[in-house]
């Protein structure tokens, strides 16, 4: 037969259990810091809730430029880090704020114009000749000047045109420290040229006169990679979860979800996690 001191015990463990019920649920989350493009592409919509019907992790996206994303990951305010911009993901793990990073996909970067053309380079494959022509012509351009992935891969290119972008640009060149979408919507209103990321291009609905200029060249490609932040630094961070998240995109199934993605019949990005060099 229980005594008093057996039922005072039972009592307080079946409490402590009720209690901390609903505060485990609320600890199966985690954040990902995440570029904008994954975001406004729609390929978290898509593959979020397959993740979480899956594991029961929800996953809180943080929407920011890769080097805000990076930033916030090396401050310990996320579990992941979701970006493309491979040196500065190296750096990040090198630096010792990631613990490894993995190639999940890719996709490419494409320059979208007015239909008007004013630097008369449309249907161009060589971004490098393009780019040259638009500072010749004094021809309207939009840069995100936010630091993310998209703008460090435009001042790479104007680098790789022989351009000291900084101390060339004139009146033409506008930078607007804004996301894709706001650049875009600017390059619409001010027939100007943009860099941008094929998947939030293709997701885009306000494309007004604005047409892809220049695709194809392999100077465009656009690789991302994901990295749990390292736990051993921050250790507020939620190993067990986060890795599970890098594990599932880099594994079959999430790679599916991602081929899977699609506007219109068209795919966004292309997986390629069985790349190690990637």
């Amino acid at each position: 037969m229980l005594d008093r001191r057996n039922l005072i015990a039972i009592a307080v463990l079946a409490t402590a259990v009720f209690t901390a019920a609903p505060s485990f649920a609320q600890d199966k989350s985690i954040v990902v810091s995440s570029t904008t493009s994954t975001q406004d592409s729609g390929l978290f919509g898509h593959i979020l809730p397959l993740f979480k019907a899956k594991t029961g992790v929800e996953v809180k996206v943080v929407s920011q430029g890769t080097g805000q994303a990076l930033d916030t990951g090396r401050r310990g305010d996320a579990d992941v880090v979701f970006v493309h911009a491979k040196p500065q993901e190296e750096k990040f793990v090198a630096d010792g704020f990631g613990v490894k990073r993995y190639p999940v996909m890719y996709n490419d970067f494409v320059l979208i114009g007015p239909k008007s053309d004013p630097a008369g380079i449309k249907g161009s494959k060589n971004i490098v000749a393009a780019l040259k022509q638009i500072m010749a012509k004094g021809a309207p351009f939009i840069s995100r000047g936010d630091k993310s992935g998209t703008h460090a891969a435009e001042l790479n290119l104007w680098k790789v045109a022989g351009v000291d972008i900084e101390k060339d640009k004139g009146a033409w060149y506008k930078s607007i420290g804004q996301g894709m979408g706001a650049a875009l919507n600017t390059a619409g209103a001010g027939n100007a040229y943009v860099l941008s990321d094929r998947g939030t291009w293709i997701s885009f609905k306000n494309k007004g006169d604005l047409v892809i200029a220049v695709e194809g060249d392999k100077r465009l490609f656009n690789q991302y990679g994901v990295m749990l932040v390292n736990p051993a630094k921050h250790p507020t961070v939620k190993k067990e979860l986060g890795q599970a998240f890098v594990d599932w995109l880099v594994s079959g199934e999430g790679q599916k979800a991602i081929a899977d993605y699609k506007i219109n019949g068209e795919q966004l990005f292309y997986p390629n996690a069985d790349d190690a060099g990637a």
